[in-house]
């Protein structure tokens, strides 16, 4: 059902077709008209974590100290402007609130309409509150933090019934660096507030965020730029110098690369690197100097260990006879790396578009996302067909339930076969 058409033209209305189809839902009846995909999905995650539809749960607010703690390190502060000056200029006449979360769901910003805020105030939805989706069912941040996209949740779309009577669309905000969410930009108020334009102005405000986030990135690069400039003056042979991510500021003595693979936690030393081989690392200012090994040296055998067991975390830890490095993963690249785990006689990227997307054709999709994940496991996947090495051990940590391995994708093909 289109929920925000029929919205925009009958809002009671359409609140009263949505209670009647969360009513059925939850009691196992038929329901008038399915509710949408994103929504259902939402609601089958909420049910298997145990959130009392009638009431919820919450889990506490954090304290003011630490919710300035987590204002002053997110970098979430840097774009708090930008979600202001794009999300507030008409809170009062539109009647909304904005709402900006970190990744782990607390509520660190909250302005707009005054009396919106204190109706906010009831549900608990106040800074330092915990919305997770697990935590207060389908609502507009933890939603679109599970999902990874801009998501709309009208009335009885939201599980818990107190929130019926508010509307919220929410959008992800992603670290260009890395693709890591960072947290979520929610518009939230009364039902009759909701217009079908809302998501799309959300969602356009969060890229202008990311945007900005981008611009913040680059200006460091140049500043990295100029520190590196005389240190790889003086040196022979291969080097470059890279941010605390990996992203290249300036080379010498071999190709350009945009971004080098690091592990999650780098110190100084050697270290052996998925694109270099051996390697030295040693600190600059804002990054590091990594001086690649004159000759190539082969790879130790590794153990690969594929952790999809945290609700909200996946990760690959990496092992070997030059030490151990951990990544976190994207959604998409736990996907990925966990079919590679299940089929290692390998996939290939038509085999991997439909095991994930149900669609043999969406390989262009597939090869940019392995590409991807090539860039820090480097020699340890093959291709044609992807698969990891044959001397690799690879091992996969999976969650107590199997509906919590990939709650997002839960009608993929591939993956629901492989999670039984």
């Amino acid at each position: 059902m289109d929920v925000s058409h029929l919205a925009a033209v009958d809002t009671v209305r359409a609140a009263r077709v949505l209670d009647e189809v969360r009513s059925a839902a939850l009691s196992g009846r038929p329901a008038p008209v399915p509710p949408r995909p994103v929504i259902g999905q939402s609601w089958e995650r909420v049910l298997r974590s145990g959130v009392d539809p009638d009431h919820g749960r919450r889990s506490g607010l954090l304290s003011m100290d630490e919710v300035r703690r987590r204002r002053e390190t997110s970098p979430l502060r840097h774009v708090v402007p930008v979600l202001r000056e794009g999300l507030l200029s008409v809170a009062d006449v539109a009647r909304h609130i904005m709402v900006v979360a970190d990744d782990e769901g607390r509520v660190l910003w909250r302005e707009g309409s005054a009396p919106v805020l204190r109706k906010a105030d009831g549900l608990g939805f106040e800074v330092g509150a915990d919305w997770r989706e697990d935590v207060v069912g389908t609502n507009g941040v933890g939603t679109p933090a599970v999902t990874g996209r801009p998501v709309q949740v009208f009335a009885s779309e939201h599980f818990v019934r107190s929130h019926a009577t508010w509307t919220c669309a929410g959008a992800p905000i992603t670290d260009p660096r890395d693709g890591r969410l960072i947290g979520v930009v929610d518009v939230s108020g009364p039902l009759d507030s909701m217009h079908p334009a809302t998501l799309a102005w959300v969602d356009s405000v969060a890229k202008l965020a990311e945007a900005r986030l981008r611009e913040m990135h680059l200006r460091s690069l140049e500043r990295l730029r100029a520190v590196a400039a005389p240190v790889l003056s003086r040196i022979d042979g291969r080097a470059l110098v890279v941010d605390r991510h990996g992203w290249t500021a300036a080379v010498t003595g071999m190709p350009y690369t945009e971004r080098l693979a690091l592990p999650k936690s780098v110190s100084a030393g050697q270290r052996w690197l998925p694109a270099l081989g051996r390697c030295s690392l040693e600190p600059l200012a804002g990054g590091w100097l990594v001086r690649a090994a004159d000759e190539p040296s082969p790879r130790p055998a590794a153990r690969i260990v594929l952790d999809l067991g945290g609700p909200r975390r996946r990760s690959v830890r990496v092992s070997d006879g030059a030490g151990s490095w951990t990544r976190e993963l994207s959604p998409r690249h736990a996907e990925l790396l966990y079919l590679l785990a299940v089929h290692r006689a390998g996939r290939s990227a038509a085999d991997l578009a439909r095991d994930v997307f149900g669609d043999p054709a969406r390989t262009v999709t597939v090869r940019a996302e392995m590409s991807r994940v090539r860039r820090y496991l480097g020699a340890l996947l093959e291709h044609r067909p992807y698969r990891f090495t044959e001397s690799a051990e690879v091992e996969v940590v999976l969650p107590d339930s199997p509906g919590g391995l990939f709650p997002r994708t839960a009608t993929s093909p591939g993956l629901v076969r492989g999670s039984h």
